[in-house]
């Protein structure tokens, strides 16, 4: 059934909200509802906040996570260990692992796994980018942390023949998180576990 709005202005917002992932046209109403009752300055602070992120915000030369610098604050950190490197899907892979606190290496964000059916393919990711790095030396290991999907699984095939003619470990985490679950949903205790009990990784299975 079709909104009526009293006002084109509202109706606009609603639209706009309702293109965020996950946020159907009835909460798209409510949040914009929400910002009509707030003052007019807490509501410039937040679409300024939004405008600022998208305008400043920057994917870190090394690893490609997100940060405010061109190097972001993991990278940055001499305590953690340069010599292994975990490989992830996305930004929110790099924040699930982080919340384990298990883990005290540094990552690498592929921005996405080789998916055919998407037209997603290697040159498509950060794949070189994680060759060139481990060509460089210094890295001993390589974590494998992708979903476990048809779509992880090969894009964990790929990288880790693109790495075999290079002296590094190459292992995966282990499978105590279910086939099909992605990272950013799975527990902190499990996907903690996962990293800690990871296991080498065989390019022949």
């Amino acid at each position: 059934m079709q909104q009526h709005f009293p006002s084109q202005l509202l109706e606009k917002a609603v639209g706009e909200f309702a293109k965020l992932p996950g946020i159907g046209r009835k909460t798209a109403l409510r949040l914009v509802l929400h910002l009509l009752r707030q003052d007019k300055d807490e509501v410039e602070q937040f679409a300024n906040a939004v405008a600022k992120m998208r305008a400043e915000v920057k994917f870190c030369r090394v690893c490609h996570n997100i940060c405010d610098d061109d190097v972001c604050p993991i990278c940055a950190d001499h305590r953690r260990d340069a010599s292994v490197i975990c490989v992830v899907e996305n930004v929110q892979d790099v924040m699930a692992v982080e919340n384990t606190q298990q883990f005290h290496g540094l990552y690498h964000v592929l921005g996405g796994v080789i998916s055919p059916m998407d037209g997603i393919g290697p040159a498509d990711l950060w794949i070189d980018a994680l060759v060139e790095r481990v060509k460089e030396g210094g890295v001993s290991e390589v974590i494998l942390a992708l979903a476990s999907t048809m779509e992880g699984d090969t894009t964990n095939f790929y990288i880790a023949r693109k790495l075999q003619p290079y002296d590094v470990r190459i292992s995966v985490i282990a499978r105590g998180i279910s086939v099909g679950d992605e990272l950013e949903y799975t527990d902190e205790v499990t996907l903690g576990r996962s990293i800690m009990n990871r296991t080498p990784f065989a390019t022949s299975s």
